[in-house]
């Protein structure tokens, strides 16, 4: 067995580049020899510290880490180590975890996509709904996503924008009945965690395909729907997007949905 490597030989074989090995022998973790022509040779001493550092590296320790522990090595320290990363493995798979259910709900929701009733009034009955809400006039959707943004922004690793249909704006009834549905208040996303929240009740919900932007043929529906049900209006109009460019290049994928409470009229 050869006793000296060279750096190119140690790096084909560590899967290492020359810089990183130059590097940890700055940080005092390998001290290979110098050759007669002052090449780097690297010993058999170098090769085990080369193995303990390849595996924390993989473990995803800094150098800063590594290094105290290599200057510090004993059972006690080591079980410390690696009952820390543990902690962080363990971490990780909860995230990861959390993630799948996230994507898988976002899936689930794609395809109730598909079944929506489109066009026609229905009553739907919601508890309270927790959501982040962000209450800012705006009229364009450049606006929107900027604000959408800035709603992901709430919970970086709970929160996603694709196959969602949680996230909304809000469009005050008031400006709604005067036709001025571009006038919106605000935008909200659904969370458990928000510090805001939509009220529980009844609510009356249309959807529809195609453009976002098309509540001067359906927020007429709403109306006449609680006039003929003896309901009353209550509340800002919700405007879900469940398909959105998003989602979808082609508008006529798209779907909107709208929602307001209702409170039945006394007789």
């Amino acid at each position: 067995m050869k006793q000296f490597y060279k750096i190119g030989e140690i790096s084909r074989l560590y899967g290492i580049g020359p810089d990183s090995l130059r590097y940890y022998e700055e940080l005092g973790l390998l001290e290979p020899r110098r050759s007669n022509n002052n090449y780097r040779m690297y010993g058999l001493d170098d090769l085990w510290r080369l193995n303990v550092i390849r595996d924390l590296r993989r473990l995803n320790f800094p150098m800063e880490k590594i290094q105290k522990y290599m200057n510090c090595r004993s059972i006690n320290s080591t079980k410390a180590l690696l009952t820390e990363e543990l902690a962080v493995i363990n971490d990780h798979i909860d995230s990861l975890e959390q993630l799948k259910e996230n994507v898988s709900e976002r899936l689930i929701i794609l395809e109730e996509a598909k079944g929506q009733a489109m066009g026609n009034v229905i009553e739907k009955d919601f508890a309270e709904r927790h959501c982040h809400r962000i209450l800012h006039p705006f009229h364009a959707d450049e606006e929107m996503d900027m604000l959408i943004k800035q709603l992901l922004n709430k919970d970086k690793h709970n929160l996603y924008i694709i196959g969602n249909n949680r996230i909304g704006s809000l469009l005050p009834l008031a400006k709604a009945k005067n036709a001025k549905y571009q006038d919106y208040a605000g935008v909200f996303i659904i969370d458990k965690n928000g510090d805001s929240s939509l009220k529980a009740g009844r609510y009356l919900s249309v959807s529809y395909h195609g453009d976002s932007h098309q509540h001067e043929a359906y927020f007429p529906k709403l109306l006449d729907y609680a006039a003929a049900h003896n309901l009353t209006l209550a509340g800002d109009i919700l405007e879900f997007l469940w398909v959105d460019i998003h989602q979808a290049s082609d508008i006529s994928e798209h779907i909107t949905e709208l929602q307001i409470r209702v409170e039945q009229n006394s007789i």
